[in-house]
């Protein structure tokens, strides 16, 4: 009986051992394999998700801005310097949205010893740039915000990945080619929309100027209180700017970015007697999980709640 046991006793410890050796060799193979990917920074989740559909699984990525946070004032953490300098590729913005904080992106890019134009790629590249209205020196940087240049965007992502990256230079295609339809496709609906709401009614109106791309691509005007959210925001001169805007018009209702403070659309509808419809995205997704959490999702949301505060009665 004895030795039947310790016979027992040493198979289970061989299948023990066994599926231990085994367990390692899986975890090692998959870090050799997560290791040989394209190691992808991007600097906030709109381009996280853009290159990640398109890179799929063949790449590592690393978002630098995390959700709900503002891309324009930054301070990267070391876990930010360590990624990229580790990154095979990098994408921004450009059109100066990673500028503020005294240019945290350019400092980033120099400190992880990266290079633009080598590792380094504004994903905004070949998109037609708008000025702001307060500073015309300037561009806007919320490109995206037209589906038409986030088509471009994704186009932009893809050519660099696929030169990075040759040998799954086809892989990447074939995804962009099936997301830029489905962007496509819900940019020709949206335009077809808006088109039809009466001119007095198409006034976007938010907080900070950041739908000047959109307002274009959509057919309607853009009102807001600040022009963008590094400047003075809420002051007694844009609060009566965007008051006039409004009594000229015959708009529904207004609209607060997810990003900002609304304390001062709060301010703005009660002074002309508006309700605020609906939050919207501009330079974040939502949380994970959540309604508006990729950049299509996001796009739709802001499209469909923009188009029902547009073309509803107050309750």
């Amino acid at each position: 009986m004895k030795r039947i046991f310790f016979t027992f006793i040493g198979v289970v410890a061989m299948i023990s051992g066994l599926w231990v050796y085994l367990d390692q060799r899986d975890n090692n193979a998959q870090a050799r394999q997560e290791s040989q990917k394209l190691r992808v920074v991007t600097t906030n989740s709109i381009l996280e998700d853009m290159v990640r559909n398109v890179g799929g699984d063949r790449i590592a990525l690393y978002s630098i801005v995390k959700r709900g946070t503002d891309p324009h004032e930054y301070e990267p953490k070391p876990t930010d310097i360590t990624a990229t300098s580790e990154a095979d590729v990098i994408f921004h913005n450009g059109l100066n949205l990673e500028t503020g904080g005294s240019g945290w992106f350019k400092k980033l890019v120099e400190t992880s010893h990266k290079q633009f134009g080598k590792q380094v790629f504004a994903a905004s590249a070949g998109v037609t740039p708008q000025h702001l209205t307060t500073n015309t020196k300037e561009v806007d940087p919320h490109a995206w915000l037209d589906l038409a240049n986030g088509v471009q965007y994704v186009k932009t992502i893809t050519k660099q990945l696929q030169q990075k990256d040759p040998d799954n230079a086809a892989y990447y295609q074939k995804n962009a080619d099936r997301y830029i339809a489905k962007l496509e496709q819900l940019h020709r609906t949206a335009q077809t929309k808006f088109v039809a709401i009466p001119e007095s009614q198409r006034l976007l109106v938010t907080s900070e100027g950041a739908f000047k791309y959109f307002s274009k691509a959509y057919h309607v005007t853009s009102a807001y209180i600040w022009e963008i959210n590094t400047e003075s925001q809420g002051t007694p001169e844009q609060m009566k700017a965007v008051l006039a805007q409004i009594r000229q018009s015959e708009v529904k209702h207004v609209f607060v970015e997810t990003s900002v403070s609304p304390k001062s659309m709060e301010k703005v509808a009660k002074e002309t007697g508006l309700s605020i419809y609906s939050k919207i995205f501009t330079d974040s997704l939502a949380a994970e999980g959540k309604q508006g959490d990729t950049y299509y999702d996001m796009m739709k949301w802001n499209l469909d709640k923009i188009y029902a505060g547009l073309t509803t009665d107050q309750s």
